[in-house]
């Protein structure tokens, strides 16, 4: 079993390492690029990942082996457990969780840096009747012991102690008690006043997301994802499409002042979602806002790619994306560009930063502004679960089937993330409370899915998440290594408290990868909430501190403990950021006619 991953892994790398440039092995000169063996192995593996969803069920036997054979070998930890288990079952005051008690832990030096909330599937004041509080205390106190469980127990290799906590939340989630009518209280009082109406709406609210389902499986949009349409409801910031080619759309906005700054903004989102994410409604789109701050924005929307993508590799993504946009922003402008990168866009951009720094073309760039972006992937939060050698063999050959990673696909993996509040409460509100949840802009913008071509998320997935390249120098551009600490721009980094895809401490990391001036900003909200968070947002806040160039190193301990909390929007601390790295103003540059109107042609493709 372990020989089949390892194949499967090195073949994997084999195909993206030649990709980036790497010269090729002899044995790959030498043989057909597949051998009848890989294509039954693939076949087999294809009908596998068909089956789970393209997760490896091979991925967490492993982890459940490893664990349970570290735990049975641990006599200390299993009497703690135990003593733990009969002290809860026995409802000694001590051991009994207070309601609500899965607090956020703190951060690792201790200091929290967001106020533990109350388990919200409980709030409610009936959870204190009898004999609902028993059904919530045990059910609190299962929790609490299968976390425990799966923690400290020595020996097992950190990512299965991970994966197998992942897997038992997933099923303690699914059996709390507030998913079923007998046993949460909300749910017997609606029904028992509404005479059962609220079951008959969450059967109709079911029967509609079944069908939405098996409309989204046949290529219709799911749910939700029209209800905001692009140039209609959302992305109305005027603009017009400059230049396009293959892969990506460059978009020019409309000055709103006279005078801008001199030099531009171009605006790299990740492929892996529709760019206007910021450039939602007016009131919370960041393009707007920085058009009405006095900056030339551009904007790469990146096209929707299908089965006939499937070669394109990170190569081209940042050849033709990053790199030719760059270059038609420079003639439209000529002027270095304050260059900002969203999520994965982020990595690409510091990928590009570094090339260009690598290849004497540090003029390029007059700024660098990382949102919620990872250049450290050596603890990339839950999503890393999903990454190890065989998930990604399981992944390799769903994509390999399909040409492309379907954006449902992905979607599902990022809701089980969070599967309490993304999964298990909207259906207990929905299907037993019989209320629909409204859609709004950002709900609707995450049911507007993309793909991403095989090569590609290969690539990313192999070299960026599994091997972390980037942070360890081995990353090539055009065949040669390329070094984040060459970067000499300065940079403005943003990181999110709750952000479950790029936690902010692994964001953090840049630190230690770096030597130029870098401003590191802490925000309120989630990986996405915490981006869109415009002014006038409630209960937003954030904390700033900036290392100047060659000072040294600051812990995330000292870093939260000595950064002050500041009320309000961190738009406003950017916007400020770039103006005093901007070098003048200019006359406000009025797209040309192009190529038609924003939001054009590739945001709207399905």
């Amino acid at each position: 079993m372990k020989a089949a991953v390892h194949d499967a892994e090195t073949r994997i790398d084999e195909r993206a390492r030649v990709s980036l440039g790497a010269p090729a092995s002899a044995a790959d000169c030498a043989r057909p690029e597949t051998l009848s063996g890989d294509e039954w192995n693939r076949a087999a593996h294809s009908a596998m990942a068909l089956m789970t969803f393209g997760l490896s069920p091979i991925s967490l036997a492993l982890a459940a082996i490893d664990w349970g054979a570290h735990l049975a070998i641990a006599p200390g930890k299993c009497f703690d457990l135990a003593t733990h288990g009969w002290l809860a079952a026995s409802f000694f005051p001590a051991a009994v969780p207070v309601a609500g008690a899965d607090a956020d832990e703190e951060d690792e030096g201790g200091v929290a840096v967001h106020a533990g909330l109350a388990d919200p599937r409980f709030a409610a004041a009936a959870w204190s009747n009898w004999p609902f509080q028993l059904y919530r205390d045990a059910f609190l106190g299962v929790q609490r012991w299968w976390r425990e469980a799966t923690r400290g127990v020595p020996g097992v290799e950190r990512h299965h102690a991970q994966l197998v906590g992942f897997a038992a939340r997933q099923w303690l989630d699914a059996c709390s008690p507030g998913n079923f009518i007998a046993t949460n209280p909300l749910v017997l009082d609606t029904t028992i006043r509404n005479g059962g109406a609220n079951l008959a709406a969450g059967l109709r609210n079911w029967l509609e997301d079944a069908m939405a389902m098996a409309g989204s499986l046949a290529g219709v949009h799911p749910r939700g994802a029209q209800s905001f349409v692009p140039g209609r409801d959302v992305a109305l910031t005027p603009g017009r499409v400059v230049w396009r080619n293959e892969i990506c759309e460059l978009l020019q906005y409309d000055p709103a002042t006279t005078g801008v700054a001199r030099e531009p903004i171009l605006i790299v989102p990740s492929w892996i979602m529709k760019y206007y994410i910021l450039d939602l409604q007016p009131h919370d789109s960041l393009i707007r806002f920085l058009v009405g701050a006095g900056f030339t924005v551009f904007a790469i929307s990146w096209r929707n790619p299908g089965a006939e993508a499937r070669d394109l590799g990170l190569d081209d993504y940042l050849r033709d994306g990053f790199f030719a946009a760059l270059e038609a922003v420079r003639a439209r402008c000529g002027e270095a560009v304050h260059a900002m990168g969203y999520c994965l866009g982020g990595t690409l951009l510091a990928i590009g930063a570094a090339a260009l720094a690598r290849d004497g073309r540090r003029d390029a760039l007059r700024s660098i502004t990382l949102l919620a972006a990872l250049t450290d992937f050596s603890e990339p939060g839950e999503l890393g679960l999903f990454i190890d050698a065989s998930e990604l063999s399981a992944l390799d050959a769903l994509m390999w089937r399909q040409g492309y990673l379907d954006g449902a696909q992905m979607s599902a993996a990022f809701q089980l993330l969070n599967a309490r509040d993304l999964i298990w409460s909207r259906m207990m509100s929905e299907y037993l409370l019989g209320r629909r949840t409204k859609p709004n802009d950002l709900m609707s913008w995450n049911a507007d899915t993309t793909r991403m071509p095989y090569r590609m998320h290969t690539e990313y997935l192999t070299h960026l998440f599994l091997h972390n390249d980037l942070a360890a120098g081995r990353y090539c551009v055009g065949g040669q290594p390329v070094a984040l600490s060459d970067i000499e721009a300065p940079m403005f980094v943003v990181g999110t408290e709750r952000d479950h895809v790029s936690p902010w401490r692994s964001v953090y990391k840049l630190h230690l990868l770096t030597h130029n001036a870098l401003t590191f900003v802490l925000t309120a909200g989630g990986h996405n909430a915490g981006i869109v968070s415009e002014p006038g947002h409630a209960d937003r806040y954030y904390r700033c501190a900036t290392r100047e160039a060659g000072a040294a190193y600051r812990s995330q301990h000292e870093f939260v403990k000595g950064a002050p909390v500041v009320e309000g929007s961190w738009w406003t601390c950017w916007r400020d950021w770039l103006r005093e790295r901007s070098t003048g103003e200019a006359p406000a540059r009025t797209p040309a006619a192009g190529l038609g109107a924003a939001p054009g042609e590739y945001v709207l493709q399905t």
